[in-house]
C-alpha cells in the first residue's frame, strides 16, 4: 500500500472563504493561526489578541469554530474522491489517501500528486504532503512538510528517524520527559528497549512508533461518502455582489465533483441556495444538458447564472444540493481517445441558456403535420433528459436528394412558394427543370382554413428537380401552376 498524506496547517483560517486579508483565527483570546499577510506583520500562533492588534490594527479577527473546520475537511475528502475511493480523515487537519491501487490509472505517483496539489491550490488551501508505505508514517512526514515520495520502507525509516519528538503531537508530559532524557529525535527512541520505554512514557507513544515504522498493523477508518449530497458554506462576512460568490461556489462544486466520482454517479440537476441575512433565500437551479461530473463545467455554468443575478440583500451562507442523479455508465473509453477541443454542443447550449434566460435557447424540431410550412417548429431544448432535436444532413460524394428522391426534404425552405414559368408543360427555373422523382402528394390542413395567418388546406404534388446549372430544387404543382418551394444544399 502507498499512502499520500495531505496536511492543511492553515485550515482554521482557510476554511473561511471570501475573507479579507490580513486576518487571523483566535480562541480564548489568543491567536491560533493567521494568514500570510498577518504573519509577515509579526502575528504568530499563541500570541495574545491585544498584542496582535497592536502589531496590526487592521487585523480581521474570527473566532475558531471547530465544526466549520470539520466540514471543510469533509468537503475536501469528498473532493479527493476523484483520485481514490480509499480516504481517511485524521482530525483536525489531515487527509490520508491510499493511492497504491491508482498509480497505473493516473500514470504514477508524481502525476497524482501534481493533480492533487493543483486542486488544493485552486481552492486556496495551503498543503504539506508526503507519500510513504504506512499511513501514520506519511502523516508525520507531512506534518513536518517533507514533501517527498518514499515508496520503500528503508527510505521512510531514515526520514522518520530524523523527525523531532514533537512531531507526533504526544501530550506535553511525554515530550517533556523525553527531552529530560536527552531524546530529541524519533530515531533515538527506536534504539531504546521497548519494555523500559513503555514504563516511562506509556504504551500509546510506543505503539505509535511501531505503527509508523510498519511493525504493527494500522487499519484506517475509511471516509464514507454520504448517500446524498447537500453541503453548506458559511461566509465570514456578508457578500453584496453575486459574482463574488464564485470562489465559495467553486469549493462546493469541487466537493460535488469528487463525491460523484467516489459514488460513480452523474448529476443532471442541482440547486444552489443563497441564504440572506434578511429575507427569504434565493435558489438557483442549475440544469445540465446532459448528466455530468465535471467541476470545470459546473463552475462555468455557475458563473453564467451569477453574472445575471441581482442580489436583493447580502448573502451570508451557501448550500449546494444534488437534486437529480443518474448512474455513471460503465462503458470503457477508447484506447487512443483524445480530448475534444473546446466544449461540446450540450455544454455550450446549457451555458447559453444560463446566460440568456429560460426559453431563449430553442432547437428546430418536427411537428405532426404534413404541410412543409408546418412540419417543423421551434421548441425549447429539453435539458432534463439531455435530448435536443437535430436536423440530419446527408453527406458523401452524391447529392443528399439523390439517395431517395421521393422522400427528400430540402435544407432551405422559401418563406413563400415562388411561382415558376411553364413552357411546353415543363417548369422553368434558370432553364427547364428535369423532374427526378415521382409525384409526392401532400394534402391536409382543412382544420385551420380561413384562420388569420394560417396555411390552410393545401393539395400539392411535390417533385425533386434539377436545372441546367446543376441546382437541385423542390417544386410542386397545384391547381394554380408550378411553384418553387425549397432548395437542396
Amino acid at each position: 500500500m502507498l499512502w499520500l498524506a495531505l496536511h492543511f496547517p492553515l485550515l482554521p483560517i482557510e476554511a473561511l472563504p471570501l475573507r479579507q486579508s490580513p486576518s487571523a483565527v483566535v480562541a480564548r483570546g489568543r491567536v491560533q493561526v493567521g494568514d500570510a499577510e498577518a504573519v509577515a506583520a509579526g502575528v504568530c500562533p499563541g500570541q495574545k489578541l491585544s498584542t496582535a492588534l497592536g502589531l496590526l490594527p487592521g487585523l480581521g479577527v474570527f473566532e475558531r469554530v471547530e465544526a466549520r473546520e470539520k466540514q471543510a475537511l469533509e468537503n475536501l475528502a469528498c473532493w479527493a474522491g476523484r483520485f481514490t475511493p480509499t480516504i481517511s480523515l485524521v482530525s483536525p487537519d489531515t487527509l490520508l489517501l491510499e493511492i497504491g491501487g491508482c498509480l497505473r490509472l493516473f500514470g504514477g505517483a508524481e502525476a497524482i500528486i501534481t493533480a492533487v496539489l493543483a486542486g488544493c491550490a485552486e481552492q486556496s488551501y495551503s498543503t504539506r504532503w508526503a507519500v510513504a508505505p504506512t499511513p501514520l508514517g506519511a502523516h508525520w512526514l507531512a506534518r513536518i512538510g517533507i514533501s517527498q515520495i518514499l515508496p520503500e520502507l528503508a527510505a521512510m525509516h531514515s526520514a522518520l528517524a530524523a523527525l523531532p519528538c514533537a512531531v507526533p503531537g504526544w501530550p506535553d508530559e511525554v515530550t517533556n520527559r523525553l527531552e529530560s532524557f536527552g531524546l530529541r529525535q524519533l530515531g533515538d527512541l527506536r534504539q531504546l528497549p521497548g519494555g523500559g520505554l513503555r514504563r516511562r512514557i506509556g504504551n500509546g507513544p510506543v505503539d505509535d512508533l511501531l505503527r509508523a515504522w510498519g511493525d504493527l498493523p494500522d487499519p484506517q477508518k475509511s471516509f464514507v461518502f454520504p448517500e446524498s449530497f447537500a453541503i453548506d458554506i458559511e461566509l465570514p462576512s456578508r457578500v453584496e455582489h453575486a459574482e463574488a460568490l464564485v470562489f465559495a461556489g467553486q469549493r462546493l462544486f469541487a466537493a460535488l465533483a469528487g463525491w460523484l466520482h467516489g459514488r460513480q454517479l452523474l448529476v443532471r440537476r442541482c440547486s444552489l441556495q443563497l441564504t440572506h441575512d434578511d429575507g427569504p433565500p434565493t435558489s438557483l437551479a442549475l440544469n445540465l444538458a446532459e448528466p455530468a461530473a465535471d467541476e470545470g463545467r459546473f463552475v462555468r455554468l455557475l458563473r453564467e447564472h451569477l453574472s445575471r443575478l441581482h442580489l436583493a440583500s447580502p448573502v451570508e451562507a451557501l448550500r449546494l444540493q444534488a437534486d437529480e442523479l443518474v448512474d455513471k455508465p460503465g462503458a470503457s473509453a477508447h484506447l487512443f481517445e483524445q480530448a475534444t477541443a473546446g466544449e461540446g454542443t450540450l455544454a455550450c447550449l446549457e451555458r447559453l441558456r444560463a446566460r440568456l434566460g429560460e426559453g431563449a435557447v430553442q432547437a428546430l424540431g418536427e411537428m405532426a403535420d404534413y404541410r412543409p410550412e408546418c412540419a417543423t417548429g421551434m421548441r425549447e431544448v429539453d435539458f432534463n433528459f439531455g435530448r435536443f432535436f437535430r436536423l440530419t444532413v446527408g453527406s458523401g460524394k452524391s447529392h443528399p436528394a439523390a439517395a431517395n428522391p421521393s422522400r427528400a426534404r430540402p435544407l432551405w425552405l422559401l418563406p413563400t412558394p415562388q411561382a415558376l414559368a411553364e413552357r411546353a408543360g415543363s417548369p422553368q427555373w434558370h432553364g427547364p427543370l428535369k423532374l427526378l422523382s415521382r409525384a409526392e402528394r401532400l394534402e391536409s390542413g382543412w382544420w385551420d382554413e380561413g384562420e388569420g395567418g394560417a396555411t390552410g388546406d393545401v393539395r400539392r404534388d411535390y417533385f425533386v428537380a434539377r436545372n441546367p446549372l446543376g441546382q437541385w430544387a423542390w417544386v410542386f404543382r397545384n391547381a394554380d401552376g408550378w411553384f418553387l418551394h425549397g432548395l437542396f444544399a
